[in-house]
């Protein structure tokens, strides 16, 4: 299994929500922070991306972005503009369109919140840099341009069915915008980063593939075609962990969503992900989430069925 893959289909995304920006200058608008990630998209014009921490970015039509942390952020025509927040323009017109600002120079911004399953959805945001930025005059980002330009025709000229088709055309936007991203990563270093390397990225796939095979540091080094200690060193440099640590950590996680699904029972689950025994499975398990797998099991299902309620009332 590709490593993207193995992130993106643990991520369960609940929802998609989105609004419209038809905003002129002058015009400024912050967002909260909060636990959904954010996305956003400029169908025509020009605006400032403000995170903290980060210099101001210059997006274009076409380009994208993607906060997956749900970090607060400022859009605005000009780095002098005064905002209001997204909360006192955008209330009760979420899907629609969200008009702001005067009579001066013209944007279109698609601006969009994704909500996870907070369990599954931490691997992926604890792996994502806070900020993903995508050009669209970049050639590797020529099929994430398709699924903005759906993105905009459907959000402006709304039809039957547009809640939902506009909810999966932005979890395919998010995918290929990371997609885009470790496209992009070329050198940089962290996980995203790694997938690119030469060495690392076999290593990784490796591991993502077969999560339950009896790895060693020295049979990934024999895929990377480094030596021991060479690999050990790259590895911790690229991803930020030794090979072992980010092994058992990857374990613990598909460990946590297989009981959560609750179709395996505690044997099949141990062996999925590499133990032999269910005592030692569940050891493990206990020293990694604090929370013994049962529990951890009937925590899943409670969290399920409070969702159900919540359905079943809207």
């Amino acid at each position: 299994m590709d490593p993207l893959d193995d992130v993106f289909a643990a991520m369960q995304v609940r929802s998609a929500l989105y609004a419209r920006l038809e905003a002129r200058a002058p015009w400024g608008v912050s967002l909260a922070g909060g636990e959904a990630a954010r996305f956003g998209m400029v169908v025509r014009g020009s605006c400032l991306l403000e995170v903290p921490g980060h210099p101001p970015v210059s997006l274009a039509a076409g380009d994208c972005y993607v906060l997956a942390h749900g970090t607060p952020h400022v859009l605005r025509d000009h780095a002098l503009t005064p905002t209001v927040s997204c909360a006192s323009v955008v209330r009760d017109r979420i899907g629609g369109v969200v008009e702001l600002g005067g009579s001066g120079a013209a944007a279109t911004l698609l601006c969009g919140w994704f909500h996870f399953d907070p369990e599954a959805a931490r691997p992926l945001q604890d792996l994502l840099p806070v900020l993903l930025h995508v050009r669209m005059d970049e050639v590797r980002a020529q099929a994430l341009q398709g699924t903005l330009q759906l993105l905009a025709m459907e959000t402006g000229e709304p039809g039957l069915g547009s809640g939902l088709v506009v909810s999966r055309l932005a979890d395919i936007l998010f995918v290929q915008a990371v997609r885009a991203h470790v496209v992009a990563a070329g050198s940089d270093t962290g996980w995203l980063g790694a997938l690119t390397d030469p060495r690392i990225g076999p290593a990784l796939r490796a591991m993502h593939k077969d999560l339950a095979h009896g790895w060693t540091v020295d049979s990934l080094a024999e895929l990377a075609r480094l030596s021991r200690s060479a690999f050990a060193l790259r590895f911790r440099q690229r991803v930020g962990q030794a090979p072992l640590d980010y092994l058992s950590r990857w374990r613990m996680r598909k460990a946590g969503l297989l009981l959560r699904e609750g179709a395996r029972g505690l044997g099949e689950v141990a062996g999925a992900v590499g133990y032999e025994s269910e005592a030692a499975f569940s050891k493990a398990f206990k020293r990694a989430t604090g929370v013994a797998p049962g529990a951890w099991r009937s925590r899943g299902r409670e969290a399920a069925a409070g969702r159900s309620i919540v359905a079943t009332s809207e």
